[in-house]
């Protein structure tokens, strides 16, 4: 029988311990192994067809790993195990689950991940387990594709970090172009993020014809690296220069306080986004990730049958 992901994530972190950094998909062959597992059950798919379910259930272990700082990513398709992760197996709990790992500051972080703590309209909130068991099946489809996405969106948000900065501006304005702005001319968002560029990083028409445009501060934050008061009230100056009534403030980690109290107490529109409010967009909009797979729910049409 195929292991679930919470079983596999013990033998992914000490895989990782032995081996030192390794491909994802060594850890899939070098696990199997290890659990000796049939041809059919290593080969067995996914409803999708594209993906092996054993496969599968090694990158959501690692994944979840990750989240709790116990391995880290080094490169495209390579992880490894942290310190930490070292110092667990150093007195292994009896089990290395969601419920161990929930011991961890960053890994609650990435469960109750919300943006101001303000949940985005429609999102039906996480239930815990206990709940989970009463929800009926669609329930626990909603919620399923939300842990999905939740992850996905932690995924991009490190993933993002790594980049150039030069790289990371041109793809904010990406997703600024996704989400409607700028119309359709060719040259209605542009990354700037050069000398004399007065401290702005972007700028986007607000309308297909450029009537307006809005001015992008883009920062390429560690997650505990807080943007502060002091560099809203810089892009503020900024703005004055370019004689701009908006502006949008892009960071991939957080601001405090007194950054929104600034922004919402100056005169000029600046909309602040943090890490895990831009991660969401990249996934409703499509940057930096790809739909894999597309499943129906229908329902019974009673407007098809006769009284």
């Amino acid at each position: 029988m195929i292991p679930d992901y919470q079983s596999l994530m013990r033998p992914v972190l000490e895989t990782s311990a032995r081996r030192g950094e390794m491909k994802v998909s060594e850890a899939v062959a070098l696990i199997a192994d290890q659990l000796e597992l049939s041809d059919d059950e290593r080969s067995e798919l996914l409803p999708s067809g594209k993906q092996a379910v054993f496969a599968n259930r090694v990158h959501w272990a690692k994944t979840y790993l990750k989240q709790a700082g116990l391995i880290r990513s080094t490169r495209r398709g390579y992880f490894e195990i942290t310190q930490r992760g070292r110092d667990v197996l150093s007195t292994p709990p009896a089990e290395i689950n969601t419920a161990f790992l929930d011991a961890f500051e960053e890994f609650r972080s990435f469960r109750n991940r919300r943006s101001d703590g303000q949940e985005e309209a429609g999102e039906t909130p996480v239930t815990t387990s206990a709940t989970a068991t009463q929800a009926t099946p669609d329930e626990e489809l909603r919620l399923a594709h939300r842990k999905i996405n939740e992850a996905l969106s932690a995924d991009l948000l490190d993933k993002v970090r790594s980049v150039s900065p030069a790289f990371f501006e041109e793809i904010i304005v990406q997703l600024l172009l996704a989400m409607g702005y700028g119309g359709t001319s060719e040259d209605a968002g542009r990354a700037l993020g050069q000398a004399g560029d007065d401290g702005v990083d972007g700028v986007i028409d607000q309308d297909p014809l450029g009537v307006d445009q809005i001015y992008v501060q883009a920062k390429r934050y560690a997650e505990t690296n807080s943007v502060g008061a002091g560099a809203i009230r810089d892009f503020f100056g900024a703005l004055s220069l370019k004689k701009a009534q908006k502006g949008i403030f892009v960071t991939t980690s957080s601001f405090s306080r007194s950054a929104y109290e600034t922004a919402r107490g100056l005169g000029t529109r600046i909309v602040l986004i943090d890490g895990p409010q831009l991660a969401r967009l990249f996934v409703r909009y499509g940057i930096g990730c790809r739909t894999e797979e597309v499943l129906e729910v229908k329902r019974l049409d009673e407007e098809f049958f006769p009284e």
